[in-house]
């Protein structure tokens, strides 16, 4: 699993757990629903800005949506 891939798998486990829809986390994030879940599928090579407001979004270190643990 690449680091987009693993970090939209991330993503999609972080916002299940807090049972969030797309839609609630990307009005949080500020995002399109679309670009959402185009990270959560590891469509998109995101920016650290966007990755940045989704981990806040999600409540949790930007170092939790990339860390593997393999």
């Amino acid at each position: 699993m690449d680091i987009v891939e693993l970090f939209g798998s991330k993503v999609r486990h972080f916002r299940k757990l807090r049972q969030l829809s797309q839609d609630e986390l990307a009005e949080l994030c500020g995002l399109h629903r679309t670009y959402v879940g185009s990270v959560e599928r590891g469509e998109r090579n995101i920016t650290l800005v966007n990755a940045e407001k989704i981990a806040h979004a999600l409540s949790v270190s930007l170092c939790d949506l990339v860390k593997n643990n393999d």
